[in-house]
């Protein structure tokens, strides 16, 4: 389930202050004003632009050609131009290029609690950062139970039921060179419309749990190399113990092809592996033999298909022969 999203003015000011050089002018009543996860906005407002009374943007950007504008108004017009700017309840009002704020427009932000900042940058730097700040930060979001890991260059989730295994595994793969991104909650953002971005929460960077052991700082042990902040998520490798009385119709082409499917995160399909959890399998071989199989599959080579065209390739042979 996806967790909602939201940010306030408070929080995007402080998160962008010293990369935007911004200052809070006007507004400091409207701190806790609140922007929504973008699930819940339509294409219009955006999130982000230049100063509009008919689409009010989230964030409103008052570049020098919008003073401009407010100066060229009569005092009746501009007055109820600032009314209608302040009555949509923007998230804030940004101006660029370190400009002096009018004095009707300071007055008109402090009476209506709206936020205004005043930035160093160019109109079209704020709008490229806002833009892409605040998709990021109020893009779809949810935690899943496993531990992210970097395996041979792709993210990879290791899931299971708890108990089987999952956290000693990590471990294997951290000491064989790969890297670890979170362990238990991992938070997985879509960023892009067919894009997971899986990152660790503050609370437990670099750390891991392994039972009889405890908590371990993986970074203080194996080095900064053994750790990630953020990664992709490309494939999950799903851990289930073995049953042995697994029979059936179907048995055989599962030994040919594996276990594989799909799991839907968010909105999108990712590819799943069912790795059999059972006394005496070498866990952190299988998990690399698997995530090598489908990086090869990624690139259009599948070796059970190979293998049963090569059969059928045999198989004519011997009908002609």
């Amino acid at each position: 389930m996806s967790t909602p999203t939201r940010i306030t003015a408070r929080e995007l000011f402080d998160q962008l202050e010293q990369r935007l050089g911004l200052r809070w002018l006007a507004g400091h009543h409207g701190e806790n004003r609140v922007l929504e996860s973008v699930s819940h906005l339509a294409r219009r407002p955006a999130l982000a632009g230049y100063l509009n009374t008919i689409h009010a943007n989230k964030v409103q950007i008052v570049g020098s050609e919008e003073l401009d504008y407010l100066d060229d108004l009569k005092p009746r017009q501009r007055s109820d131009f600032l009314a209608r700017i302040v009555n949509e309840t923007p998230l804030a009002m940004v101006i660029t290029k370190g400009r002096e704020a009018p004095e009707d427009l300071l007055a008109a932000a402090n009476a209506s609690d709206t936020p205004l900042w005043v930035s160093s940058q160019r109109g079209h730097e704020l709008l490229t950062y806002f833009q892409y700040h605040l998709a990021r930060a109020l893009a779809p979001r949810t935690t899943l139970h496993g531990v992210f890991m970097e395996v041979h260059s792709i993210g990879v989730l290791i899931t299971g039921d708890s108990g089987l295994g999952k956290s000693e595994l990590a471990l294997e793969l951290v000491t064989r060179g790969h890297r670890l991104v979170a362990d238990d909650a991992p938070e997985f953002t879509q960023i892009a419309p067919d894009m997971l971005d899986g990152a660790c929460p503050e609370m437990l960077q670099d750390l891991l749990e392994v039972r009889g052991i405890g908590i371990l700082n993986i970074r203080e042990m194996y080095g900064d190399t053994a750790v990630k902040r953020n990664k992709y998520l490309r494939l999950i490798l799903h851990l289930q113990r073995q049953d042995a009385t697994a029979t059936g119709e179907g048995h055989e082409l599962d030994r040919l092809f594996g276990d594989v499917g799909m799991r839907k995160v968010l909105d999108l399909d990712v590819p799943q592996i069912t790795l059999p959890v059972a006394a005496g399998r070498n866990l952190a071989v299988l998990a690399e033999a698997a995530v090598r199989a489908h990086v090869l599959k990624s690139r259009g080579f599948d070796a059970a298909q190979a293998f049963m065209e090569r059969q059928a390739h045999q198989m004519r042979r011997a009908r002609l022969s």
